[in-house]
Parts: structure tokens; sequence; C-alpha cells
């Protein structure tokens, strides 16, 4: 190959790098339109955290969002710094946000005229040996590349996380959890828009925040679910929790 083909062939391939660069920054780019922005999780989830009456350990908590595609918008973490709460939530809030989007609906079960909206709570029961869902939490793995970093992926910075770049964000981390912490998100016409996910204490204390939280940013216009008295995704509790059914167990520490 003569010299001037190979400064061809070379321009050509450095353009075609970065047009497919382009491409790959412009597709990791969520569309969260009606979400709560970094700062507005951000400021909800710290005053539901410090406001206290939660139940549980009282521990600082990590919330992720996702839009309806189970693409992350946004991570945030509720303490003064990333490692004053517990590091491991970061991930298990994706999850969990992934898993309440993934499964809630808009409308009501036409076979049982109750709303569509669950939480991750709500699985645990359906989720033990001789429950429907059993096995459900290995049915959709978390990427783990996106997840904490790879070649090819920037999740390995953890001075990012939490913030508004952190590396989940506009990527897919999928994900199953199946105890509380997880919520669908509606807007006031009562249609799913994405998922909530709160993790950092016991799995009650995450939904009691979850939910707490959900409220003060205007997206828990369920159409109803599974939940207590099937007119909402709350926890069932009950120890133990029976297996094909809906419950949860209690978590102690108030």
């Amino acid at each position: 190959m003569d010299r001037r083909k190979l400064v061809t062939r070379t321009l050509e391939v450095v353009l075609l790098g970065g047009l497919m660069s382009a491409v790959t920054i412009a597709s990791a780019q969520p569309t969260c339109t009606g979400l709560p922005s970094h700062s507005a999780l951000k400021s909800a989830l710290r005053a539901v955290v410090t406001s206290g009456g939660n139940g549980g350990l009282g521990n600082h908590m990590w919330a992720t969002v996702v839009n309806r595609d189970g693409q992350v918008c946004a991570v945030v973490f509720s303490g003064a710094v990333r490692s004053g709460q517990w590091l491991l939530s970061r991930i298990i809030s994706a999850q969990k946000a992934n898993t309440a989007n993934g499964l809630s609906l808009n409308g009501v079960y036409p076979n049982l005229g109750i709303g569509r909206a669950i939480a991750t709570g709500n699985l645990y029961g359906v989720n033990l040996e001789g429950g429907n869902f059993f096995g459900l939490q290995h049915s959709n793995p978390v990427d783990t590349a996106v997840a904490y970093g790879a070649p090819g992926h920037v999740g390995g910075n953890p001075i990012q996380y939490g913030q508004r770049n952190d590396p989940l964000v506009g990527q897919f981390v999928g994900g199953v959890n199946v105890f509380g912490g997880g919520l669908g998100l509606y807007d006031e016409s009562s249609r799913a828009v994405g998922g909530l996910g709160v993790s950092g204490d016991t799995s009650c204390a995450d939904h009691i925040t979850a939910w707490i939280t959900r409220d003060a940013l205007g997206l828990d216009n369920i159409p109803g679910g599974v939940g207590d008295g099937f007119t909402n995704d709350n926890l069932i509790l009950n120890n133990p929790p029976t297996p094909n059914t809906f419950e949860h167990p209690p978590c102690g520490f108030n």
C-alpha cells in the first residue's frame, strides 16, 4: 500500500471511529421527560432520610430512577459523601428501579379488577419456592460491565458515583430485586413513566423511604396494585410470608 492510500485509509478509520463514538454518546442520552432531575431526586431523598421516622437502622440511602425503557436517568445518595451509605446499595437501588418499572403496567388486570402497579416488595412471596415467580431474581442479571466498568465502559470511576455524570446514567444496567425498596412511577394521568429504587437500610425501611420520596416527587398516581388490600403497591407483611402470595416479611428495627 503506497503512502497516499495509507493516509486515506487512516483518515477513514479515524472518521469512522469518531462517528461511532458520536452514535454511542447519543444513544446513551436517556429520555427522562417528566422524571425528576438529579438535584430534585437528591433533595427529595435527603429530606425523607434526614427527617427520620422511616424505621430501620437510620442509614443514609442510595436512589436510582429509570425511565419507561429501563434506562437510568439519575443516581443519588443522601449522605455527605458516597462512602456514607452502603456502597453495594448503589447497584441494588438500580436493580429495584429496573424491576418495579419492568413489572408495572398501566390500568388494571381485567380478570382481577386490580391495578397493575407492582413494588419489588410485592414479589417476595411469589418468588419463594413453590411460588409462580420462583427464581425470578436470576432471570435478568445486572450487566456488571455497565455497573462496575470494563473495556468499553466508564463504570470504573467511583468519583462519579451518585453524581450527575454517574456512569450508570444513560445505561441499561438490568437486574431483578424481590425485596422492598422499588416502586413504579406514575404521572398525573396514572400513566407508568419509570421506576424508583431505594437501598441502604432494611428492605422495609427502603420501601418506606421510596414510598415517601415518590409522593414528594408527585409520581405516586398509581392505578392500584397487588399490595395491601389490593388497592395499592404497599407491603403486605407476614411472618413468615406464604409462598405464592404477595407477602413480605417484617424487618424489625422499628
